[in-house]
């Protein structure tokens, strides 16, 4: 191919196999060579499965020549967080308390991405058990940001993060409990969605907190990510949140356009937050106005109940807590001090807490649920600033003022999106987001396309010369 691989999207790729201008070996080969080349600096990766991917690259092949492609993801190299069970590769969740756990089944998600086809790469750092700090040494480093290693990616998907960025994969998956998916990607320059609340399993996933995880793609592009979730979405006896799970077509409805669409601009609570970055709240505006150009109505909303979304959801994170307190107990050295810090605070909230943030999340429900049955999505910056420098992120482990972006709608369990809005003037991306009604996933990804189509940021990508330390 002229095309470098590592400068395609998914759906290059796809197209590409499809068209048998590229095979699907060729394709794993070139991944695997690239991961070898720069993953020493960007640390993506955790364990990278080649012998494994080449088989089933070869497989997809032999298919394909046969002419039984089973969909788009056929023959596609993705990679997934490692916290996603794969039968018989590690998964060490980024710590020293799973370093050696091999698990004997794969993960609903890694059913269905075997299913479709998909070859898969390997499992990608991440923060340790998705509530780590990002660290650069030791065993199990989270990740340097392509677009410059000396800043995070943030997390906790910081591995999936790098990977679909830098061109290691075609794709990714990642987990979100208070803006891990989101996050990374917004500081990445990359599509990432959160799904709604049970549309995807995580039966086989490592838990953080329960009523909060939600699994979703990380991409170069709309596309790729509603393909992604066309095939991990759905109902899972295994995981009793999806027993309601209401799938849609995710793809046919990505170019119907913005025209018609109602959005409400959550200006007070996030455009005027005194914490939002200047260059990202210019870039939203702009933002705003080609969504406005391509048809769509923008409304000014405000749902007040918003300022007490991060009281509510910090008690909430006690479900943590409870998940690591026997290894807690029996080793707690085992955990690095930025996890151990975090899960003991989470200890601290009564039963009483946990109740009166229950009834919150409640009333922040039932309020914004009657804005959006007004509007058909909100739509607000993604993130509050551009990726930090490792020595300027918080010892807390995340920016507060960038979880404000994210975990209300972790709280609620709504769609929700970031797509890029273009690059601060210190050459770092920027993003919008856009959330949706509970299982309208499909409007999210269709809107997130609209402006993506008519904008070029998703098309640019990192220098790999500047990967250097």
């Amino acid at each position: 191919m002229a095309v470098s691989v590592a400068d395609l999207d998914l759906r290059g790729v796809s197209e590409a196999l499809a068209r048998r201008e590229l095979s699907s070996v060729e394709a794993t080969v070139a991944y695997l060579d690239r991961i070898a080349a720069h993953d020493p600096v960007l640390r993506a990766y955790i364990t990278v499965t080649g012998d494994m991917a080449l088989a089933q690259a070869k497989e997809a092949d032999a298919e394909i020549g046969r002419g039984a492609r089973r969909g788009p993801l056929h023959g596609v190299p993705i990679a997934l967080k490692d916290l996603i069970a794969v039968a018989g590769v590690k998964m060490t969740g980024g710590s020293r308390v799973l370093a050696d756990h091999v698990p004997t089944r794969d993960a609903f998600v890694t059913r269905r991405l075997k299913g479709a086809g998909a070859v898969l790469l390997g499992k990608l750092a991440m923060h340790e058990f998705a509530f780590g700090r990002p660290v650069t040494e030791g065993a199990f480093p989270t990740g340097r940001n392509p677009w410059d290693v000396q800043r995070s990616p943030a997390g906790s998907s910081s591995g999936s993060a790098v990977a679909a960025a830098a061109g290691l994969c075609a794709g990714a998956l990642g987990s979100d409990t208070g803006g891990s998916i989101r996050g990374p990607a917004s500081m990445t320059g990359l599509v990432g969605h959160k799904p709604t609340y049970g549309l995807v399993s995580r039966s086989g996933v490592l838990a953080l907190s329960w009523s909060l995880d939600h699994v979703g793609p990380m991409t170069r592009g709309v596309w790729d990510s509603a393909v992604l979730l066309q095939a991990i979405a759905g109902a899972d006896p295994e995981d009793t949140s999806t027993r309601s799970a209401a799938t849609q077509d995710y793809v046919s409805d990505l170019e119907r356009g913005a025209r018609g669409l109602r959005l409400g601009v959550l200006k007070r609570y996030y455009v005027e937050f005194p914490g939002l970055h200047d260059e990202v709240r210019a870039a939203a505006l702009t933002a705003f106005d080609v969504l406005r150009k391509e048809g769509a109505t923008l409304e000014e909303v405000d749902a007040p109940s918003l300022d007490q979304a991060l009281a509510v959801w910090a008690p909430l994170m006690s479900e943590a807590y409870e998940y690591h307190a026997e290894t807690l107990r029996r080793s707690p050295e085992q955990f690095g001090e930025g996890l151990r810090t975090r899960v003991y605070f989470s200890a601290l909230f009564t039963a009483q807490d946990v109740q009166r943030a229950q009834r919150l999340r409640a009333r922040i429900g039932r309020e914004v649920d009657a804005l959006l049955s007004r509007v058909d999505a909100l739509i607000f910056p993604g993130q509050a600033m551009p990726a930090l420098r490792f020595e300027d992120f918080p010892s807390t482990g995340f920016a507060p003022a960038s979880i404000r972006y994210t975990a209300p709608w972790n709280l609620l369990g709504l769609p929700a999106a970031v797509v890029p809005s273009g690059f601060s003037g210190d050459g770092l991306p920027v993003s919008i987001q856009l959330v949706g009604r509970r299982f309208d996933d499909a409007t999210v990804l269709r809107l997130a396309r609209a402006y993506e189509r008519v904008t070029e940021w998703h098309q640019r990508r990192p220098d790999p010369a500047r990967w250097r330390l």
